[in-house]
């Protein structure tokens, strides 16, 4: 992956809240739109952080808004570099989602907070991994992820980064295209193929950032400038490598447990890595509504 050192992320798209509240040991779901991420239902239900209504509390609210200033040079500051995937990302969508779908794309912020925020789906602590909620269309994410992604979950390569905030945005996509909220209707309807439905949204969200991945190399900051000048076989390596390490198979035996696949909630790591590739070898986003995601039922 080469980043063009001319390129400038659009820091209005990103906020840096730092500690903004919270201090739970898990993450409150309010019914019936919950977080969507990474891993983050992986890892409340697997871990045993949630039991029933347990954890529901009051902990919703704006996360505030946090100016991230990033000067030209910046992209080694991992919140910079963070802020220009973002606007990659968003620069595809705002054309892709129209032209596809025919639906306006609205830019979703992604907010850089450290070990806890408040959120209008509830108060979050670092532990939950990164997380997209629908109520308030933002993106969450405390950057030292990026370390525990590499040392606990085994995804060191640079490109791992991408792809997780891509797959975030892919849920952004979900909600602006009403699939999200027809899940969540279809899981209050048939709670008993609740985890299938999540599996669904997770590997759709996956099958997204396959997508723009695709089209990252066509992607432009505010000036034009290309972001990316360069992808490599390497890259998409990293970020298939990232998806297995995160499925909940993977999960499940870092637990130290055994796989269990009634508690899937994201997808195996096999399914992940299919769900994405399919994305990224077609490029065409219809594909990632239509092609078998091996989840929902």
């Amino acid at each position: 992956m080469t980043l063009n050192p001319d390129a400038r992320p659009d820091t209005g798209q990103v906020r840096d809240v730092g500690r903004a509240g919270g201090g739970l040991g898990g993450l409150p779901i309010p019914i019936p739109r919950g977080p969507v991420g990474l891993i983050v239902l992986a890892l409340l239900v697997i871990g045993g952080l949630v039991g029933g209504n347990s954890l529901l509390g009051d902990g919703g609210g704006d996360p505030g808004d946090g100016t991230l200033s990033c000067p030209a040079g910046a992209q080694q500051d991992v919140k910079c570099r963070n802020a220009l995937y973002v606007t990659s990302i968003q620069n595809y969508w705002r054309t892709a989602l129209p032209q596809t779908f025919f639906e306006q794309y609205r830019d979703s912020d992604t907010v850089f907070f450290e070990q806890a925020v408040n959120t209008a789906c509830g108060a979050a602590d670092s532990g939950v991994g990164p997380f997209y909620c629908p109520e308030d269309e933002l993106i969450y994410i405390d950057v030292s992820f990026w370390n525990e992604l590499a040392t606990r979950f085994g995804a060191e390569g640079q490109f791992a980064q991408p792809y997780v905030l891509a797959h975030e945005y892919g849920h952004h996509v979900q909600d602006l295209l009403g699939i999200e909220a027809d899940m969540r209707a279809k899981m209050q309807r048939d709670p008993a193929n609740q985890n299938a439905y999540s599996v669904f949204l997770e590997l759709q969200a996956d099958c997204f950032a396959g997508i723009w991945t695709r089209h990252a190399t066509q992607t432009t900051d505010a000036g034009g400038r290309p972001i990316f000048t360069q992808l490599t076989d390497a890259d998409i390596a990293q970020a298939l490598d990232a998806a297995a390490a995160v499925g909940d198979d993977a999960i499940q035996k870092q637990m130290g447990g055994s796989v269990d696949e009634s508690k899937f909630t994201h997808g195996s790591s096999e399914q992940r890595q299919h769900a994405f590739n399919t994305g990224y070898t077609s490029g065409d986003p219809k594909v990632c509504t239509t092609m078998n995601l091996e989840g929902g039922p």
